[in-house]
């Protein structure tokens, strides 16, 4: 069985670029136990066995990193700014793979509005993926697939012909042999914040610790 090297080998893209038109306020500063939800899709990140975390900005770019001030100074991260993020999701997601090169062997593409992804979490799907002879892991519950989605490097030139608003989905459709599904205890970690409704959701869930 294949192995990647458990050191310096793999890097996180937390994708926070989008514009959040269906909220109508950046999402990535709406406050979640009192602190900016990006806030904790960045420290989960930072705690977890990643080696680098690279952060892809767009809208109000400027604001958010105000916003989060000292979160972003360690030295696991690095933020870019995607000034086309109207484009849609596949131009960050560009952005970051371009950033990490061939110095890591495989990348984790996380959401940045997704609040209840945690470092455990993560090392989760790490620790499965590290073992595995599969070049692609996603979580899944009860069969519905989620994200974090991790993609060994032989993806990188897939994720770098990719257009419009769209992620690593098109990879996993196109290669359903190389994929590893980690099926977890809950789909907490699944929600995402796209709506008003969304975020109510999350605070009432933030309230009942798992």
């Amino acid at each position: 069985m294949s192995r990647l090297p458990s050191h310096r080998n793999m890097a996180g893209i937390i994708l926070a670029a989008g514009a959040s038109s269906r909220l109508g306020r950046p999402k990535q500063l709406v406050r979640l136990d009192g602190r900016p939800l990006l806030a904790g899709v960045i420290d989960a990140a930072r705690e977890s066995d990643l080696d680098h975390t690279v952060i892809v900005l767009g809208h109000r770019a400027a604001e958010i990193k105000t916003a989060l001030g000292s979160i972003l100074k360690h030295s696991k991260l690095s933020v870019l700014v995607n000034q086309d993020y109207h484009t849609g999701m596949a131009g960050s997601l560009r952005m970051g793979i371009r950033q990490i090169g061939n110095r890591y062997q495989a990348a984790m593409i996380i959401l940045g509005d997704h609040p209840f992804v945690d470092s455990g979490f993560i090392n989760h799907l790490l620790n499965r993926f590290r073992n595995s002879d599969k070049t692609i892991c996603v979580p899944t519950f009860k069969g519905r697939r989620g994200h974090p989605v991790c993609l060994r490097q032989k993806f990188y030139p897939d994720v770098l012909s990719l257009s419009g608003d769209i992620g690593a989905r098109e990879i996993l459709r196109g290669h359903p042999d190389q994929l590893l599904s980690v099926e977890v205890e809950s789909d907490r970690a699944f929600l995402d914040i796209d709506t008003q409704a969304d975020l109510e959701i999350a605070i009432a869930l933030n309230d009942i610790k798992p």
